[in-house]
């Protein structure tokens, strides 16, 4: 399995609020009707909670200040995912993803990376 990793901030205007119903309850709608075009075999949306220890902790090691959210996408491999994006309606859905995305984040300041997942350790696995 593979992964993409996908920085989320929000439009300026928009509040906390705002962001977090349009993220999960609509565009989470939108990604899961194309899901299949796609090649998604598994996707996940972290949403950022207000911390003022975590913020501390961050600032006191000088780290830059954190997205409104982390995507997390999946598909079997590198190749599912890259035959997914080749035909026609992974494509399409391509488009129209990108197309909702625009009206709730802030496309200059987005990030994505492929990535392997590295499972170090894992107390909660039975």
């Amino acid at each position: 399995m593979i992964k993409m990793v996908v920085e989320v901030w929000k439009k300026p205007e928009m509040t906390d609020e705002q962001f977090r119903e349009r993220w999960l309850v609509e565009h989470g709608a939108l990604v899961r009707k194309h899901a299949k075009a796609m090649g998604f075999v598994r996707y996940i949306q972290s949403h950022k909670r207000v911390s003022p220890e975590i913020e501390a902790f961050g600032e006191g090691r000088g780290w830059k200040r954190p997205p409104d959210g982390l995507t997390e996408v999946w598909w079997e491999s590198e190749e599912a995912m890259q035959a997914a994006f080749a035909t026609p309606e992974g494509q399409e859905a391509s488009r129209l993803l990108q197309a909702d995305e625009e009206q709730f984040i802030d496309p200059p300041k987005i990030s994505a990376f492929l990535a392997d997942e590295e499972v170090i350790f894992d107390y909660t696995a039975a």
